[in-house]
């Protein structure tokens, strides 16, 4: 017997509403509601379940609320719908009670039939409107919300298995975060999405003269363990052979030349003091990137880079107020302008007798002179005056000119542009520049922490550049070019297992840096961004929270800054950036706010549960309050991918996709069911780096 619509909603109808706020709703379950199994909404399903879905009509269609908590209450009576008097006497009575948070409104469509889901409620209920227990077809209609979800990761246990597909443009997007305890399978999430939206974007390729989707994924792996997550010469589910890149690789070794350092890295990785050491690294850091060399070139060239570095200095030190500031800054000026001219004195010998050149010089050597006679006195005040400044600047400009200079050299080009210059030249240019600033003997432990990056084995590797890599090539290998690149690989994985402690934060910085300013000039060029996905495993560990109030960032601190600026303004320029972190407490603030989606594993430490609560907007106590107890592969998808926050099974991925992230075999060891061949040897071969 078909049903009226009137007599199907009743049968639907499992409570009343008693209690309307913004953020809830209480309802009052019916005696006749189920207890344990529905069977009155087509197919069985457990209700009520907490974070299950219920309906309530209202004016726009159906407002969809999500069960918080369940409560018992004891009543002096019972209370049916339609009846008051049952004739019998009184006992206390059991009352089921439910909270429900407020989500979205649930419409029908245009034909009728078919419903769509949209986050917000415009009309709440009023007391005493009954509560519907969703259709089968109402709530899968809930859970798979959203107009372009392509991409199938799981499936609902609330909704009877109904598929959970996201939007890739809002999941890569907006940033995405994944957080969960070791084990949970974070890992795996990571690997499945990445996995997963690739296949689907080969099923959906809208051209015939391609067989590869133009994505680009680049993964920077800590521990080694994505390798073999993606790699599948042989499978068809995969075609997207990633291209690895390994310290010590023959075919592909990681590669982040000294040249793509800015002035930041470079003075974050040698500790270089704010005051006295920065200066002069930026300055050779300026000069080797122009292709300066003082010791090596012609006199003219010699005397005209010396005359510059001059310039830039006097600036700086005008800028600073150094030569009218409290003793000994006034006095450290003087002697600095005092060892210039005894270096400008040297150089008037080499110069021909009669020269412009000579002249020039003479006449700055006699200036100088002027200002040093009344300082040399006993008790002499070493105050300069900014006049005595400007015009000293004024006639090393000349003299700048004179030898072939502009007035447009003196800005040069950018200290943080990746133009490639040698190690060792740096070193010699970075010394003559101490030199040349009257510091060298303060410079020593700024040139001996270079000293030893360029002479240590470890990282020659990875830092040398053999003048054969140009920036394109490197774009081309790790960003991948148009076309053809690779044999069509759209993944890249930077494996840092190997990497030195000392520079991996900063390999990690400069590597993402240097994607982000690629996509930067690429959207500057193009008018258009080139879609990209940075995902950074064990992000606590580079992205970690830093103190803002320190003069002297290290290299953690500028690796972290690197982040936040990609977390602000990578959406811009097509970069989306993926999290995957254990300790979201220790992630920095800046970069969470940014993402606009999570995905929740298994959370069991007390802080970081407080700043998921803190950090999600939506009102979704009782969904978080099943964070602890979430059993592998299970996680809570919300924000911005997301129509609603759902609880999602991800799909299963085949072991030999899983990342190499596998808890240890203890036992299978101990017992013998697992065999390891143990020779140390072998072992301190590899790690004294013996043949």
């Amino acid at each position: 017997m078909t049903l009226s619509p009137i007599e199907h909603v009743q049968s639907l109808r499992i409570g009343t509403v008693e209690f309307v706020s913004p953020d809830e709703i209480k309802v009052l379950l019916d005696i006749e509601a189920p207890e344990s199994v529905a069977l009155n909404a087509g197919i069985p399903r457990p209700f009520p379940r907490v974070n299950n879905y219920v309906l309530i009509p209202n004016d726009e269609g159906y407002l969809v609320g999500q069960v918080e908590w369940l409560s018992v209450e004891r009543s002096a009576f019972p209370k049916r719908r339609g009846m008051q008097d049952f004739g019998l006497v009184d006992l206390p009575y059991p009352l089921r009670k439910m909270s429900l948070n407020p989500l979205g409104t649930l419409r029908k469509t245009g034909d009728g039939q078919n419903y769509r889901f949209r986050r917000g409620v415009e009309a709440f209920p009023s007391i005493g409107d009954g509560v519907l227990i969703p259709t089968d077809h109402q709530l899968k209609t809930i859970i798979e919300s959203g107009l372009t979800k392509n991409v199938p990761i799981g499936t609902s246990p609330l909704a009877n298995n109904a598929s959970i597909c996201i939007d890739p443009d809002r999941l890569f997007g907006r940033h995405l975060a994944v957080l969960g305890n070791t084990g949970s399978g974070k890992s795996c999430s990571v690997a499945g999405l990445i996995r997963w939206s690739l296949e689907e974007a080969a099923k959906n390729m809208n051209s015939s003269q391609h067989n590869h989707p133009n994505a680009r994924f680049i993964i920077l792996d800590p521990n080694g363990e994505y390798a073999r997550a993606f790699d599948s010469e042989e499978n068809t589910c995969n075609p997207f052979q990633p291209r690895i890149f390994r310290v010590g690789d023959e075919n592909n070794p990681l590669q982040i030349p000294l040249w793509f350092w800015n002035s930041a890295e470079w003075c974050s990785f040698a500790q270089a003091s704010a005051k006295t050491q920065r200066p002069a690294l930026i300055q050779a850091l300026r000069f080797a990137r122009e292709g300066r060399s003082c010791p090596t070139q012609p006199l003219i060239d010699d005397v005209k880079c010396f005359l510059r570095t001059i310039i830039t200095t006097l600036r700086l030190e005008k800028n600073s107020g150094s030569p009218w500031g409290k003793f000994p800054s006034s006095k450290n000026f003087y002697e600095k302008i005092e060892k210039w001219k005894s270096s400008l004195v040297i150089e008037c010998t080499k110069l021909e007798s009669n020269s412009s050149e000579l002249k020039t010089l003479s006449d700055i050597i006699v200036y100088i002179e002027t200002l040093a006679t009344p300082r040399k006195q006993q008790y002499a005040n070493y105050d300069f005056t900014k006049d005595e400044v400007d015009t000293l600047i004024d006639k090393i400009m000349q003299a700048f000119l004179v030898f072939g200079g502009s007035r447009n050299d003196i800005v040069g080009i950018d200290v943080d542009a990746p133009i490639p210059f040698e190690g060792e030249t740096f070193l010699h240019i970075l010394e003559a520049t101490s030199e040349m600033l009257g510091i060298s003997t303060h410079a020593e432990t700024l040139l001996m922490r270079i000293r030893g990056l360029l002479s240590d084995s470890r990282m020659k590797p990875i830092i040398r550049d053999n003048g054969n890599l140009t920036l394109d090539q490197w774009l081309d290998s790790y960003l991948q070019n148009n076309q053809t690149s690779n044999n069509g690989a759209c993944l890249t994985i930077i494996d840092l297992s190997l990497v030195p402690t000392e520079v991996v934060h900063i390999i990690v910085a400069v590597t993402a840096r240097m994607i982000f300013e690629a996509l930067q000039r690429y959207r500057k060029i193009h008018s258009k961004s080139l879609p990209t996905v940075l995902v950074m495993e064990e992000a606590h560990t580079f992205i970690k929270r830093y103190k803002n109030d320190l003069e002297n960032q290290d290299a953690a601190s500028v690796c972290c800054q690197v982040f936040e600026k990609i977390a602000r303004e990578g959406r811009k320029f097509g970069l989306g950036l993926v999290l995957s972190s254990q300790r979201p407490s220790e992630l920095s603030p800046t970069v969470l706010s940014q993402c606009n989606s999570f995905l929740l594993h298994r959370i069991n430490n007390d802080r970081d549960q407080e700043l998921i609560h803190r950090l999600i907007p939506d009102n979704l106590r009782g969904l978080l309050r099943e964070l602890p107890s979430l059993p592998s592969q299970n996680a809570i998808l919300l924000g911005w991918a997301s129509e609603l926050p759902v609880l999602v099974r991800m799909n299963d991925l085949p072991e030999e996709h899983q990342p190499q992230s596998n808890d240890p075999d203890f036992w299978d060891v101990w017992t013998r069911k697992q065999e390891r061949v143990v020779n140390w040897e072998t072992v301190a071969m590899d790690w004294q780096q013996r043949q």
